[in-house]
């Protein structure tokens, strides 16, 4: 089970005469933080609404936006007067001092905090409850939308390593034809710069098998296969928070990908590791939009 990072759910439900309208969706972000537009007299509620979402949300940016409309066409909203009138009253005073148009002051009056207020100042138990399942019902519509995208990453993702633990298999012909290489180049060499008759046979020998020793790729390739391995078997895990670890071992299989083309000294392998990073650049997308 994977889980995308990214969500969306949004439920309409009915309470006596009135409407509540639960909106979740969520964006990338390494912690959760949550971020909530509810009506004034659910105010009191904020801290238990935060903490019966942080327990079923993890991490990512998430943004709730609860409203509360009255079937009957009567919001149950009420307009504070006498603040109306000292926002506009100072903003016309502003307004002339400053010589700034006076633009839509109305609806700009209107958006200021508690001009515009709930007649009741607070949630009854009832109500409260009906939010609850309300917001329940969203956050299993916010799952499934995670799960889906999750899903659809988690294929691209085995494909992915899949393809780099491929291109691992290959290196093998190719690493042997470059020592060959490397030998007959290194021989050439010596001979052209000291003559055939002057070179130490035995010295050379001791010579190539100490450059060999710095270029080889062994322990990378090794290393490399465990990694990808690992990333499988982490992805195929059942519990759904496995992003930061996918995001260490992509790390670290970068790292033996970068060593391999530092000490490739062939073209043909370096090939390889290009076709390797490109791969792993598109696992590390995907890994940064996972929870």
């Amino acid at each position: 089970m994977l889980l995308s990072m990214t969500g969306y759910g949004r439920v309409s439900h009915p309470f006596k005469d009135k409407t509540i309208n639960v909106e979740l969706r969520s964006l990338n972000s390494k912690y959760t933080d949550i971020r909530a537009k509810i009506p004034q007299n659910y105010r009191e509620k904020e801290h238990e609404l935060r903490k019966l979402i942080s327990d079923r949300v993890h991490r990512g940016k998430i943004e709730v936006n609860i409203e509360v409309a009255s079937d009957s066409g009567d919001e149950e909203y009420g307009l504070n007067e006498p603040l109306f009138r000292k926002y506009h009253r100072e903003l016309s005073r502003l307004s002339s001092e400053l010589n700034i148009p006076d633009g839509d002051m109305l609806q700009a009056i209107l958006r200021l905090p508690s001009v515009v207020a709930t007649a009741a100042d607070s949630i009854d138990e009832e109500e409260w409850s009906a939010m609850k399942t309300a917001l329940n019902d969203a956050i299993e519509k916010f799952t499934a939308f995670r799960t889906a995208e999750g899903n659809a990453m988690k294929e691209d993702l085995q494909l992915r390593v899949e393809n780099i633990s491929s291109l691992l298999q290959q290196l093998d012909p190719e690493e042997e034809e470059r020592v060959t290489k490397l030998r007959q180049r290194m021989r050439q060499s010596l001979e052209e710069h000291l003559g055939k008759d002057k070179v130490d046979d035995s010295r050379f020998e001791q010579e190539i098998l100490f450059y060999l020793e710095k270029i080889d790729i062994t322990e990378e390739k090794v290393r490399l296969e465990q990694h990808c391995k690992y990333f499988i078997e982490e992805l195929n895990k059942k519990q759904p928070l496995k992003g930061r670890k996918l995001s260490f071992i992509s790390q670290e299989m970068g790292r033996e990908i970068n060593t391999m083309g530092a000490k490739a000294y062939s073209s043909s392998i370096q090939k390889l590791v290009v076709e390797m990073k490109d791969e792993l650049e598109k696992v590390k997308e995907q890994v940064a939009n996972t929870v």
